[in-house]
């Protein structure tokens, strides 16, 4: 395992900090310590994708937002380099201590964020992303997905997943409230209501059809797009770089 702290030098006073973006409960080292309960999140079906999409023994995978590194960890036994990057010290930490006790030596664990992430040697084969770019505004997104394509080679392949609203503006209040009834009872058993309610209000999940666009101007080509139904609010795109 390497670390290092990434960035691209000192940013102009309008640059965005994402870490004051990233949500105080990732920040915080009790809520990061049952995180991975409370998620509920098996990295296998994103794995089976990626190996699909052709991951193997040769690929670089950057994966960005890694959190506590359920997906990073499964892919280090399969890929030859593996880039965890996060900007939350807490997430890292949890990290960190999957790699030690695996005892995977082709993890590289580098803090910062999408506008910061600066990648080193040989251009991503594949960049994995989940539930992590709705923390950055619109504007922002675009600038990051940007940054994302310039991390890949050409037919390099992005892997994002994260609540995204494919649903039209007059059903948001129906999809909303379908969504905030099959909340978690307990923040114990998961993302209570009042919690989801948080996510709308304060974070920035965005609808489909103003990322798409932005993916595609950022020079991906959108390959596939697998949006939930009932509710609407989660998608995973595969998107290919032009």
């Amino acid at each position: 395992m390497s670390e290092r702290t990434s960035g691209s030098g000192r940013q102009p006073d309008w640059w965005l900090d994402e870490l004051t973006h990233a949500g105080n409960e990732h920040l915080d080292p009790g809520y990061v310590a049952g995180y991975d309960r409370k998620a509920g999140h098996d990295p296998q079906a994103d794995l089976d994708i990626l190996c699909r999409l052709g991951l193997d023994a040769d690929s670089t995978l950057v994966d960005l937002g890694s959190g506590t590194g359920r997906l990073a960890l499964a892919a280090a036994r399969i890929c030859r380099r593996l880039v965890a990057v996060d900007v939350s010290t807490a997430m890292l930490g949890r990290l960190r201590e999957g790699v030690v006790r695996a005892g995977l030596a082709n993890v590289e664990v580098v803090q910062a964020g999408f506008l910061s992430y600066v990648h080193q040697g040989r251009a991503a084969d594949f960049v994995y992303t989940r539930h992590a770019l709705h923390q950055l505004p619109d504007f922002w997104k675009a600038i990051a997905l940007a940054r994302t394509a310039a991390i890949l080679r050409p037919g390099g392949v992005l892997l994002l997943r994260d609540l995204i609203y494919t649903f039209d503006p007059a059903e948001t209040a129906g999809q909303f409230e379908t969504w905030l009834a099959s909340a978690a009872g307990s923040t114990a058993d998961g993302w209570t209501r009042a919690e989801l309610a948080t996510h709308v209000r304060e974070e920035h999940s965005t609808f489909s059809w103003l990322l798409e666009p932005m993916l595609e101007k950022a020079g991906f080509r959108i390959a596939e797009v697998t949006p939930s139904r009932h509710p609407a609010t989660y998608a995973s795109y595969v998107c290919v770089r032009r």
